[in-house]
């Protein structure tokens, strides 16, 4: 039983593959690398350079490798830069989806573990988000996320796909010190290069209404994500039934202002952040139930605040000792 897993060479990707080679699953990954690192996939698993654009491609894989289920994590991720590429956007999320799902039905392989976002819901006027919370997507990259969740309802209809898909909150941290978030738009990475550099961290924002005045958001440890796709993918092969959909949130959000906290003790450079207006359409606060994942999908919150800046701080000075 071999598991495809598209963007496995990527930050949240590479997790997967790990979590699934813990178990003694077998995994091949699919990466175009434009994000993504060769050097992120473990010795002996498999790694095809290539886009999920290319059906034929994906087919191939399918094929060759005896692959019985797929994880996609492939995908643009940038919400904000979705904006302003919006047709790239759609290209690489909607019409790549189709594609994997073409190969997929091509080759009889009927088993999918999706790569879904927080930004379906868009701005949830709630204060905590359910899988019942209507969906609201306020970006082309949301936009494109539930697109892909609707194709595959609607191929699990035509065809017996049987899928769920998994929305992420804001995932942070790392598993292994080799493996680093390399985004130029995520927060950790963002604070982290800043204080590398001797650059002063900004919080935008502090008059909000919570305790200390900054948004709150819901952050997830990218090694407790892993570890519910394993879940996923094993219930799948066992036809076990599944939700449509699960939020992967931890229940209780934190601050802007305890992460950069955090950040200065973990790292031991004091730093007092600097303060700027609020952004355009930043909620004060979206926190997200996992409880329908706890039961389903093994998730619980395994890492702390603490744990989840010190592994990423491990993760980013092992990148500087590589460079």
């Amino acid at each position: 039983m071999t598991w495809l897993v598209t963007g496995g060479a990527g930050y949240i990707g590479s997790h997967v593959v790990r979590a699934f080679a813990d178990v003694g699953l077998e995994t091949v990954v699919l990466d175009d690398l434009s994000s993504g690192h060769a050097g992120f996939v473990p010795d002996g698993v498999p790694l095809v350079r290539g886009s999920i654009l290319d059906t034929g491609l994906v087919r191939q894989v399918l094929a060759e490798h005896q692959v019985t289920g797929v994880v996609h994590v492939a995908g643009f991720k940038y919400a904000g830069v979705s904006v302003q590429r919006p047709l790239h956007t759609y290209e690489q999320n909607v019409t790549g989806t189709q594609s994997v799902l073409a190969a997929m039905a091509d080759e009889g392989v009927d088993a999918i573990v999706f790569s879904s976002s927080a930004a379906t819901y868009g701005t949830p006027h709630t204060d905590l988000v359910t899988e019942a919370t209507p969906t609201s997507p306020e970006s082309p990259y949301g936009e494109s996320k539930l697109i892909g969740e609707w194709l595959l309802r609607d191929q699990g209809v035509a065809s017996g796909l049987r899928h769920t898909s998994l929305r992420y909150f804001n995932v942070v941290g790392s598993g292994s010190p080799d493996l680093t978030d390399t985004s130029p738009h995520n927060l950790f990475p963002l604070v982290l290069d800043a204080l590398v550099e001797g650059r002063t961290p900004r919080i935008f924002g502090v008059d909000y209404d919570t305790p200390d005045g900054t948004c709150v958001r819901d952050y997830i440890h990218v090694a407790d994500l892993a570890l519910s796709h394993v879940a996923a993918a094993r219930r799948l092969a066992a036809n076990e039934p599944l939700e449509l959909v699960y939020n992967l949130g931890s229940g209780d959000g934190v601050s802007v202002r305890q992460i950069m906290t955090a950040m200065a003790e973990v790292t031991g450079i004091e730093f007092e952040p600097e303060i700027a207006p609020r952004r355009a359409g930043d909620p004060a606060r979206i926190v997200a139930s996992g409880e329908l994942a706890a039961r389903d999908l093994d998730w619980r919150m395994r890492h702390t605040l603490q744990d989840m800046v010190a592994s990423a701080w491990q993760a980013r000075q092992a990148a500087s000792a590589r460079a």
